[in-house]
């Protein structure tokens, strides 16, 4: 039985900042999730159960408006599993390729189940059945400090498709850690997915990401819902932690349409301040008392070729390269960044339809 990590909502954290820049950084303390997470990380990698070994990365932020996170990793683009061939987004799980029922289960770190009581109760006072549980395992690959997966109920064989309970823990995850830098995201099938078998990632990134921020235009705002105009173009959902079921749910609607039509997705979790269409004052644009959910519809890949300096997937529409050789750390510019991720984006036309058919299909809910 792997350790259980119990937890309610009395432990979300409320009063996460970033600097301002003018003072020294006042770092939170780290919170048990936070502590237990980063220890039994590190125990992993002390006892030799990844890949390859996972030092201080070098990292370079681009010059120029987008602030991306550069970084030189390439161990993992040679040492990670080979992908599984993934030919549609709505492909069953296979339990003849690999999953995460056949880890070792010393990577298992420990199983997420939260305190429901007094948050359940129905109208006749009936208990709402516990939802599975969490299973949090090291990645063996890893992109980054802490770098886990999120596995829920592994016996159950889910596919690659995100669940409301999935897109809940997610966010749930980021409440429960005081570090702005902890990150959690999802790759659909066609989105560069490489095991189907229903996982998030969650790792830790010193460094700010402009996403944190962005201004953003309203779409359905009472359910959350907003639109991110800057490149590369995107939607986002903003909660904070009274309104996690509501916002999951909204979410879940919008990724659910989104493999009905066959489209690709990137998921994108971390802290943020609130929506504005506006540069904001430094005391909002400074505020993470929330988490932003980015959503990014894609063209599809197939067996597609992989990109010599990065593959556009978990954190790279966010703005967070994963290099996989040292030229293209070095040379690559914010242009040529640029250049790559626009070729999986939707054409502008489609995106502008896909988005006038969420916006109706969330205010007829």
């Amino acid at each position: 039985m792997p350790l259980q990590f119990a937890y309610n909502h009395e432990d979300f954290v409320t009063d996460v900042r970033r600097s301002d820049g003018t003072g020294p950084a006042t770092a939170s303390p780290p919170t048990k999730f936070d502590s237990t997470i980063q220890a039994g990380w590190t125990d992993r990698m002390d006892r030799g159960l990844f890949r390859y070994h996972l030092g201080d990365l070098q990292t370079r932020i681009l010059p120029g408006p987008h602030g991306f996170v550069a970084q030189l990793n390439v161990q993992r683009g040679l040492e990670r599993r080979k992908p599984q061939e993934i030919l549609s987004i709505q492909q069953e799980f296979n339990a003849r390729q690999f999953n995460f029922n056949k880890i070792n289960p010393d990577e298992i770190i420990f199983e997420m189940i939260k305190d429901t009581e007094g948050h359940t109760a129905l109208p006749d006072n009936r208990q709402l059945p516990q939802p599975c549980g969490m299973v949090v395992l090291v990645n063996v690959s890893p992109l980054e400090f802490g770098h886990c997966l999120f596995v829920p109920d592994p016996s159950r064989c889910y596919p690659q498709i995100l669940t409301r309970f999935a897109i809940k823990v997610g966010i749930e995850s980021v409440l429960l850690s005081s570090d702005p830098g902890f990150r959690v995201g999802f790759n659909s099938l066609g989105a560069f997915a490489s095991v189907n078998h229903l996982h998030l990632h969650g790792y830790y990134l010193d460094h700010e990401l402009k996403i944190e921020s962005t201004p953003v235009k309203p779409l359905v705002p009472e359910k959350g819902f907003y639109l991110m105009p800057d490149f590369p173009g995107g939607f986002l959902f903003y909660t904070e932690s009274e309104e996690v079921e509501k916002v999951a749910s909204a979410i879940c609607q919008v990724t659910d349409s989104l493999v009905g039509g066959n489209i690709a997705h990137n998921m994108f979790l971390t802290r943020g301040c609130p929506p504005c269409d506006r540069t904001q004052s430094e005391e909002d644009h400074c505020a993470r008392k929330g988490v932003r959910v980015a959503v990014w519809p894609r063209i599809s890949c197939f067996g597609a070729k992989e990109e010599s300096a990065f593959n556009v997937a978990l954190c790279e529409l966010a703005g967070h390269l994963p290099f996989k050789n040292q030229k293209d750390y070095e040379l690559t510019t914010e242009k040529d960044v640029i250049g790559i991720i626009q070729r999986y984006l939707l054409p502008e036309d489609e995106f502008h339809r896909l988005e006038q058919q969420l916006t109706s299909h969330l205010m007829g809910l």
